[in-house]
C-alpha cells in the first residue's frame, strides 16, 4: 500500500512537471495588462509586470492563466515595467516609475521594488537618484543588482547589502533608451537600446566599477530590442521587432538567429526548462478606449543551452 501511494505522488509531480512545461500559452485573469516584462523561477513559475494594471501577475507551474500576485498600486507600484525573480535573495525585482510628463505634473518616485518571491510581501524600496524611468533588471552572481533607466541613459546598482542605489554607467547617447539587462558568463554586463537599435557590453571590473561601453556588431540589423534573458554561458534570448531570437556572443560581434518570427508587439523573453515564454505587450493599444483582445504570454519550445 505505501509502495502504491509513493507511485501515486511521484505520477502527480510528472504530470504536474508535464502541464508546467506543455503550455503553449498564457492568460490573464483581467483585462488591460499590458505585461512589459515578465521572469520565471526553475520550477516553471512566470511573474508579469504589468504596465497596464500596475501590478504583478502570476502563473503556477501548473496553471494557464496569470492572476493577481502583487495588488495593483500597492507599496507605491505604478508603471510597472521590468521585473527579476532573484531564486538565490528569494526577492522578485520590480520596477516602479513615475507618471506624469508632456505637461502633466510628476507623480510617484521611480524605485527599485523587493518583493518576497514566494508570498509577494512587500520588503523594501530603493529610489532612482533623479527619478527616471526602470525599466529592466539583471542580478549578477555575488548578488549585485543593476536596473536600466531609460530615460536618462543610466544603469544604476545596487550592490549587495547597500542602503541606496548608485549610479553605476552612464551616457546620455550610448546608453539613451536603455533597456534590457543580462549578465554573461564573461562577467560583463549586456544592454540594449530600445531606441537606437543596439546591443552593448559593460565590463564589470574587478573593483565592481563600470568598464568601458562597447558597441557590438549584430549579424543582421536589430529592430527596437527590448528584454532579453541569460540562456548559456554567452547566450541571450532577445526580444526585437516581433522577432525571438538567439543571440550567441563572440567577441565584439553577436550572431543573431531567428527562434520565431511574427509575433507584433512582444517586448519580453524568459525561459524555464525547455520552454521560452514571450509577453504581449502591444504597447501601441494603450491609448486605446475601445475593447481590445485579451493579452497572453506564448511558450514556445527552446532547448535550454548549458
Amino acid at each position: 500500500m505505501k509502495t502504491l501511494k509513493i507511485a501515486g505522488v511521484l505520477l502527480a509531480a510528472i504530470v504536474v512537471g508535464l502541464h508546467a512545461a506543455d503550455r503553449r500559452e498564457i492568460t490573464f485573469a483581467d483585462a488591460r495588462i499590458f505585461p512589459e516584462s515578465l521572469t520565471s523561477t526553475k520550477d516553471g513559475t512566470l511573474y508579469f509586470g504589468s504596465l497596464g494594471q500596475d501590478a504583478v501577475y502570476r502563473a503556477a507551474p501548473n496553471e494557464s492563466k496569470a492572476v493577481v500576485f502583487i495588488a495593483p498600486k500597492s507599496n507605491g507600484l505604478q508603471s510597472v515595467l521590468g521585473v527579476f525573480a532573484d531564486e538565490k535573495a528569494g526577492t522578485l525585482w520590480v520596477c516602479a516609475s513615475t507618471t506624469g510628463g508632456r505637461g502633466a505634473p510628476v507623480v510617484g518616485e521611480t524605485a527599485l521594488k523587493a518583493f518576497n518571491l514566494k508570498t509577494g510581501a512587500f520588503k523594501t524600496s530603493y529610489a532612482f537618484p533623479n527619478n527616471g524611468l526602470c525599466n529592466d533588471v539583471a542580478v549578477a552572481k555575488d548578488g549585485t543588482v543593476y536596473a536600466a533607466d531609460t530615460t536618462q541613459g543610466r544603469v544604476l546598482r545596487l550592490k549587495k547589502g547597500a542602503a541606496a542605489l548608485d549610479v553605476w554607467a552612464s551616457d546620455p547617447v550610448v546608453l539613451a533608451t536603455v533597456d534590457g539587462l543580462a549578465i554573461l558568463d564573461d562577467g560583463a554586463l549586456y544592454a540594449n537600446s530600445v531606441g537606437q537599435s543596439t546591443l552593448m557590453r559593460i565590463p564589470i571590473k574587478a573593483d565592481g566599477s563600470a568598464g568601458a561601453i562597447a558597441k557590438l556588431e549584430p549579424s543582421r540589423p536589430l529592430q527596437g530590442p527590448d528584454g532579453m534573458r541569460t540562456v548559456g554561458k554567452m547566450m541571450l534570448l532577445l526580444v526585437e521587432g516581433g522577432r525571438l531570437d538567439e543571440v550567441t556572443i563572440r567577441g565584439d560581434k553577436a550572431e543573431v538567429k531567428v527562434i520565431r518570427d511574427g509575433m507584433p508587439g512582444i517586448t519580453a523573453v524568459t525561459l524555464t526548462g525547455k520552454t521560452a515564454y514571450v509577453a504581449e505587450a502591444r504597447l501601441n493599444e494603450r491609448n486605446t478606449t475601445t475593447e481590445i483582445a485579451p493579452f497572453r504570454a506564448i511558450g514556445i519550445p527552446y532547448p535550454a543551452q548549458k
